[in-house]
């Protein structure tokens, strides 16, 4: 991705604050207290899992655990009490290595159960049948087990519509996504930029189906979005 801009945006900024830009001898502050680094830091795994699980409880989302040899048992049971008819789903490598593509194969054999994968090549019909989906289906890249929210890196395999219009929203969430809170994504993306040199354009933050209480302090689920959605957390292959 190229930054176009840069420079006026920045000198843009040092003129409405009425000052010369800097651009050496600028040094990051070292903070004396740095509670967001200390909070949930001695947490195992396990015991993000837990904290992850009792935030879903508050953000009305079905948290279900799974091992990569039951996790096709699980999605099936899934789709099965949503009873959906329709499915979009990520062209993501990810659902082959969890022997996903069988299960949804199996599914559409046995339950006449349509399985769109998004394509880039088909443009505007990929989003008409995000609309019509019963179900839609991403992994999640990193999961924040303090507030519930999986993270997406979009890319043209990968819309952010399949998590957005479907009617309801499964996340399958490899164990070793989860990490404590907002702050540990948000460095493992600077260390991406970082290493890289770029990272995904967008970049979506879901924590659990849509919900508004603008309207008079009364929580309406479903608003603008998915009105349910699963996160099924799996052990790693």
């Amino acid at each position: 991705m190229t930054i176009r801009n840069r420079e006026a945006f920045l000198n843009q900024i040092a003129v409405r604050l009425g000052r010369e830009r800097r651009t050496d001898g600028v040094v990051r502050p070292d903070w004396t207290h740095g509670p967001q680094l200390r909070k949930y830091k001695d947490r195992s795994m396990e015991e993000l899992v837990d904290v992850l699980k009792e935030q879903c409880l508050r953000i009305h989302t079905d948290l279900k655990l799974a091992t990569s040899a039951t996790l096709p048992r699980v999605m099936e049971e899934t789709i099965a009490f949503y009873r959906a008819k329709s499915i979009i789903r990520w062209e993501d490598q990810r659902f082959a290595e969890y022997g996903l593509d069988v299960c949804f194969d199996r599914q559409k054999a046995d339950k006449n159960l349509d399985v769109y994968v998004w394509n880039p090549e088909r443009g505007e019909e990929n989003i008409r049948a995000a609309e019509k989906a019963d179900i839609g289906i991403t992994f999640s890249d990193m999961t924040l087990a303090e507030s519930g929210t999986v993270v997406l890196f979009d890319s043209g395999e990968k819309g952010r519509v399949v998590s957005l219009l479907p009617k309801y929203y499964i996340a399958v969430i490899p164990k070793s996504t989860i990490v404590p809170r907002m702050t540990q994504a948000t460095r493992r993306i600077h260390e991406m930029a970082q290493e890289k040199g770029t990272f995904p354009s967008c970049i979506n933050f879901i924590s659990g189906p849509s919900n508004s209480a603008d309207i008079e302090m009364n929580l309406i689920v479903g608003v603008h979005g998915p009105i349910k959605a699963t996160y099924i957390v799996v052990e790693n292959r």
